[in-house]
């Protein structure tokens, strides 16, 4: 499989989640990319390499909604998946409605996360 079927971006401005996605996803076998805001995930140039996109709401500057905005105005199929700490009661409907493939609470259910991931695209077994 092809290093494209296996980058996962994660996207949040806490270093504590940059670092346990990371090492979730690698201990699956996936390639983990990690930035602290979405405009260093765009100026970087990995969108057109990224399979999957896990990203924060709550972020400086540009939202994890901006980010997804961003990547359904450009029509990508890559597939994004929303993470939050606050989470308000309709926060889950907006986001799918929006475009999300997922949403989760933090402190995220890791298998439920993978499952997700693996379905979605890019399973690395």
């Amino acid at each position: 499989m092809g290093e494209l079927a296996r980058t996962i971006a994660v996207i949040d401005n806490d270093d504590r989640v940059l670092e346990s996605l990371q090492n979730l996803l690698a201990s699956c076998g996936y390639k983990a990319k990690a930035y602290s805001s979405a405009e260093l995930f765009l100026t970087s140039g990995a969108l057109s390499r990224t399979s999957c996109i896990i990203t924060d709401v709550e972020m400086r500057r540009m939202s994890g909604l901006g980010l997804l905005q961003h990547v359904r105005s450009r029509q990508l199929n890559v597939p994004v998946i929303i993470i939050t700490g606050k989470p308000s009661e309709n926060s889950e409907a907006l986001y799918l409605n929006r475009g999300a493939n997922g949403f989760f609470r933090k402190p995220l259910d890791g298998d439920a996360l993978l499952t997700l991931i693996n379905n979605l695209c890019c399973d690395p077994r």
